[in-house]
């Protein structure tokens, strides 16, 4: 792998071990390889994901971006995913398309898979920053949510169409994504993570709360924790005023690693 160059935007792609096709961008540069993860039915195309991604390109700093099964320019559908397979997913991309050190990047549902990442490499994962993280999110804040005909529709019928915010088409949740999320819960135990970590959460956030990243702050074993709020950010901090604060909040944890 060293010494590939690849012109950022070019789509790159890998087979994972169930014969999903899963598409990538990376860029070279200096490291830690900044890795970003999306959110739940989200893609790398993603305001921030590009921003963050021409950014450190400009810096000189490696990054690497990716989408999981059934989102964005990768294989199969987004029925088949599960916490368990994106996780998977995200090993294989991050196995295969980058070494060395890393600094993962991890927005709402990419915050969960960020920090279960960080327990499967431990090796690698040298530091975190988390946009609006959701670990638990199917138990902690999706079955809540639902109504009582939602969940019998998930429950007898494997799955229910979730009218969606931010897209026309609703969205598929299974009971497979229930079931396999119990199997990786963070949230009622300490979480072991020795590097620095930076969450910034939206205080207007109306999909996870911001309280959820006073607990994940307090459940980090991790010395080094600092969280930024913005009063008045929603859940996908994507104005030009966060993308600055996002960046800036990215250099300073470089700069924390560099000096150590």
């Amino acid at each position: 792998m060293k010494g590939w160059i690849v012109p950022i935007g070019v789509i790159e792609s890998s087979l994972n071990d169930r014969g999903v096709r899963l598409a990538f961008q990376r860029s070279a540069g200096r490291g830690p390889t900044l890795v970003w993860i999306c959110g739940f039915r989200s893609d790398m195309g993603g305001t921030k994901a590009a921003w963050l991604h021409e950014r450190a390109d400009a810096a000189g700093r490696a990054f690497l971006r990716f989408d999981v099964t059934g989102c964005g320019q990768s294989g199969g559908t987004f029925e088949d995913g599960t916490i368990g397979v994106w996780l998977a997913d995200a090993l294989h991309v991050i196995d295969t398309a980058s070494e060395g050190p890393l600094v993962l990047v991890g927005s709402s549902m990419g915050g969960w898979l960020a920090l279960l990442i960080a327990r499967a490499r431990p090796e690698r994962v040298k530091g975190l920053m988390l946009i609006a993280p959701a670990p638990d999110f199917t138990e902690r804040l999706m079955w809540p949510e639902m109504t009582e005909a939602a969940r019998a529709e998930v429950l007898e019928r494997g799955v229910w169409l979730r009218p969606s915010a931010y897209d026309e088409t609703p969205t598929p949740i299974t009971r497979a994504l229930f079931e396999d999320g119990r199997a990786h819960l963070l949230m009622d135990a300490p979480i072991p993570f020795a590097g620095p970590v930076r969450i910034v959460h939206g205080q207007a956030d109306p999909d996870v709360p911001w309280k959820l990243s006073l607990e994940i702050a307090e459940r980090l074993t991790s010395a080094d924790v600092q969280l930024t709020f913005v009063k008045s950010g929603n859940h996908r901090l994507s104005t030009p005023r966060d993308l600055d604060l996002l960046g800036a909040v990215l250099d300073d944890l470089c700069e924390t690693l560099n000096s150590r």
